[in-house]
């Protein structure tokens, strides 16, 4: 007989603890975790009534604590944030306020609906979305936990001496967590058990009674946490008056006003003008709704919370300008409200349904400035934790060479292990290394790699990790039927965790073709002070629909959109009219949803007329898509003159 989770406790807690203990040593040295800036998105919705040099109001963020939305794992965000690099410094001892709200319900669903003109697609979780929700419950509760642990540990690292943090469950694991915070934080720390009471249908024939609240642990990371008392003004004075039980007098004035025992065997006067200003001092019994799906803030994320929930956690436990943080994202209801509230806000999810909503709730509610985030080496990260911490690029090249079906190259001629061959076909087969990007310049050199290696060979198929976004276009202007460029699934090595060996994955692994987008700048008109640059998408190739994961019916009708009307795929696009190479700073955008100037909420709009003050030098434009299921592209259009 195994060991019961209470035994198993302390050896969670104590793995845990070491987890987080090995990555904060690391934050110095060379290995440690970083964040790559994929966007400077700065809120410009497409629509008519756009201000003229509305998106120009800043093209900076905050250098100390910019505003972000990060894509992966958060146990990888967390550890960037606290190791911080040269751009950003670290967040360490920096955060007011966490409020996390980690998936409990080892039963959910977390496929997605993708709504298509005329076809609805279900888009099971990547691997690696599945790392993050259904694997946490591999083990049941016990993998819940040392999944929670480390983090827990390292999200009291980012607290500032005065900060707090939220944790919100359900009666899955609610009290198992309460323990291991105790032994975190210290039971000193725990500050209030926040229960959220919500109504619902009634479930006829039940054997217990219905479930109908949520659980938040309220701790501190000190003893004297900020905290503001929380009031909710009261509906009515006949409310105050019916619920006190007490009688209304009225003075000389004709004010209103009730008495109550001083304590001291008087009589105090409570005027009701008084009261109404105040309001109600709330205790820790919250009765707040869950959000109805036809609310105007709903975003159709499934697990979305309620913006009225996050408002009193964000303005109790943070000043204005505070720093609020939440690496659960999902809908993005945390930045939300601290955007509405004044207070800064970092939120990272490992799903990218929840980045690409966010990021167009964001700027839907006309957010100040802020970074869209990825883990800078995360494949590089997730080799560490599969091959062991002194993993070599080689040996990873060597697993991706068997996996395409290719041999290895004999050691003379193999560049760092990286060069195979297919055995029935005279086809060099390169593996790139995870921490490199793969450009124009890396295939100019398969090219060349082709010719020169053991005689030449007839074809070169390049296998990458990571891409510039513009490598479509760099295929495209080679225009070389020898050469062959191909996805690694992203989620290859949690899949290796998974199968526990090459073996065992080489039947399910898919190398993908690359996605790529094409448009083209159609003029440049001056007027004034300003100039409209007009920008048309012209079409979309998305990558082999292999390489998602569908059933065989929504694969099939994926490929007819594909076929039929590929822009429709798009779900987002933004336009950066003075590219520097380094940020894309998207001044302009639209997304599918944003009906303000189009009225269809299926589609991007195909045109752009972005405002920009007038610039009589040439522009390097770059314009930048997201299609439905989080694949990112671009296309660079070098020297557009002024009146194009």
């Amino acid at each position: 007989m195994g060991k019961s989770l209470l035994e198993q406790l302390p050896g969670i807690v104590t793995e845990g603890k070491r987890k987080a203990a090995q990555i904060l040593e690391n934050l110095e040295g060379r290995n440690r975790v970083t964040l790559q800036t994929r966007e400077l998105v700065i809120p410009n919705k497409d629509t008519l009534e756009a201000d003229l040099f509305h998106q120009f109001r800043s093209d900076e963020v905050d250098k100390v604590a910019p505003n972000r939305l990060i894509y992966g794992d958060n146990l990888l965000a967390i550890a960037a944030l606290l190791a911080g690099d040269a751009e950003y410094p670290s967040m360490r001892g920096k955060i007011d306020l966490i409020y996390i709200d980690p998936p409990f319900d080892s039963k959910a669903d977390y496929r997605s609906k993708i709504v298509l003109p005329g076809v609805t697609l279900d888009q099971k979780p990547t691997v690696l979305e599945q790392f993050g929700y259904s694997d946490t419950w591999s083990e049941g509760t016990a993998s819940y936990l040392a999944m929670i642990t480390p983090r827990l540990v390292l999200m009291r690292e980012l607290l500032a001496d005065s900060g707090s943090i939220y944790v919100h469950l359900d009666w899955h694991v609610g009290h198992y967590v309460k323990i291991v915070m105790d032994e975190l934080f210290g039971k000193e720390m725990f500050q209030n058990e926040v229960v959220w009471a919500y109504s619902g249908w009634n479930k006829k024939l039940r054997s217990s009674f219905e479930k109908r609240h949520d659980t938040i642990f309220y701790y501190s990371k000190t003893k004297d946490p900020y905290f503001n008392s929380y009031f909710e003004p009261w509906s009515s004075k006949e409310e105050y008056v019916k619920k006190r039980k007490q009688k209304v007098h009225l003075d000389e004035a004709g004010l209103e006003y009730v008495l109550s025992d001083s304590g001291g065997g008087g009589r105090v006067k409570t005027y009701l003008d008084d009261v109404m200003k105040q309001g109600v001092v709330i205790d820790d019994v919250w009765r707040i709704d869950k959000l109805n799906n036809s609310a105007s803030e709903s975003v159709g994320y499934a697990t979305q919370k309620v913006e009225r929930l996050l408002e009193r956690i964000v303005t109790a436990s943070s000043p204005e300008g505070g720093i609020v943080a939440d690496f659960f994202c999902g809908s993005g209801t945390t930045a939300a409200v601290a955007e509405k509230l004044g207070r800064r806000w970092i939120t990272s999810d490992i799903g990218k349904p929840s980045s690409m909503i966010t990021r167009k709730r964001m700027i839907d509610q006309n957010a100040m400035p802020f970074l869209f985030q990825a883990i800078g080496d995360y494949q590089v990260e997730q080799a560490r934790s599969v091959l062991g911490r002194k993993f070599k690029v080689g040996e990873l090249a060597q697993v991706v060479l068997r996996l395409f079906g290719a041999v290895p190259l004999p050691p003379e001629v193999n560049q760092g292990g990286a060069f195979g061959r297919l055995a029935d076909e005279k086809t060099l087969v390169i593996a790139t290394s995870p921490n490199a990007l793969v450009t124009g310049a890396t295939l100019k050199r398969a090219q060349s790699a082709r010719l020169s290696t053991m005689g030449g060979f007839d074809k070169v198929t390049v296998l990458g990790w990571n891409f510039a976004d513009s490598i479509g276009h760099d295929i495209e202007a080679l225009n070389d039927d020898k050469l062959e460029v191909l996805v690694i699934p992203p989620d290859l090595l949690d899949r290796l965790k998974k199968k526990g060996s090459v073996e065992k994955l080489v039947d399910d692994v898919r190398f993908s073709t690359l996605q790529y987008l094409q448009a083209s700048v159609v003029g440049r008109t001056q007027d004034g002070e300003s100039e409209t640059v007009s920008v048309n998408l012209e079409n979309y190739v998305l990558l082999s629909p292999d390489a998602i994961n569908l059933d065989d019916n929504s694969r099939s009708q994926l490929l007819n959109i594909m076929n039929s009307e590929p822009l429709a795929l798009l779900e987002y696009w933004a336009v950066d009219p003075d590219y520097d190479g380094q940020v894309f700073r998207s001044v302009w955008q639209d997304y599918r949803g944003n009906t303000g100037s189009d009225g269809d909420a299926l589609r991007v709009v195909t045109k752009a007329q972005v405002v920009v003050p007038f610039k009589p030098t040439p522009r390097r434009i770059c314009v930048r898509a997201v299609d439905v299921f989080g694949y990112e592209s671009e296309v660079i259009i070098e020297n557009v003159e002024a009146g194009a």
